[in-house]
């Protein structure tokens, strides 16, 4: 039980300090008290890349039960790690500004495309797998998973730095255009990656 305190609270001083250096890195941008409004680009992307970014999360711990393959569980690994983290920051950004995470607007609005995006089977995004992809990768195993997870990957990471660079061109929020400018830089060289990755199992990316 003692153990268990003490983990708790090594988690909520974690937690404290990654609000302080949140708050410290969001002044370094300017006024702290400048809030973006609920059909800005900021927030839009902050809700929609948040969306983007569950599913990736959710596909990569999926190969990782569908394959022994090192190389593929540990870029899974890196990418959920990675997503969820980005992901918590962009919700702890609206809960700060006091902004909805969800809003009635389709997906896209804030970049011009919201009666672009079909969301045609839970597809809500440029990039986003369907549900029946989604299921069918959790039917795979070996080789067969990792590559269509590999391809799935591409695509969603295309959609990602697609939605990462509006942010950069659209978002007035510094710290969050610096997220954004970072996850399209990452995402591209993790697509370069998996298409090697791809060419060693005899396989491409599919568009």
């Amino acid at each position: 039980m003692r153990q268990l305190g003490l983990v708790a609270g090594a988690a909520a001083t974690a937690l404290v300090a990654a609000g302080a250096i949140t708050f410290a890195v969001a002044g370094d941008d300017g006024p702290s008290d400048v809030v973006p409004s609920a059909d800005s680009a900021d927030a839009g992307f902050a809700r929609d890349m948040a969306v983007h970014h569950q599913q990736a999360v959710e596909m990569s711990y999926i190969v990782r039960d569908r394959t022994d393959d090192e190389e593929v569980r540990r870029l899974a690994y890196d990418i959920a790690q990675t997503q969820a983290n980005q992901r918590g920051m962009l919700l702890g950004w609206l809960d700060l500004w006091e902004l909805p995470k969800v809003s009635a607007d389709p997906p896209m609005t804030w970049m011009g495309m919201g009666d672009t995006v079909s969301g045609k089977d839970g597809a809500l995004m440029p990039g986003m797998a369907t549900n029946a992809e989604m299921e069918r990768l959790g039917t795979l195993g070996g080789k067969r998973a990792e590559i269509f997870y590999l391809q799935l990957m591409t695509d969603h990471h295309k959609g990602g730095v697609h939605m990462a660079e509006g942010c950069v061109r659209a978002c007035e929020v510094g710290v969050e255009k610096r997220l954004a400018r970072g996850m399209a830089e990452a995402q591209e060289s993790e697509i370069a990656l998996m298409a090697g990755m791809l060419k060693e199992r005899g396989a491409a990316a599919r568009r």
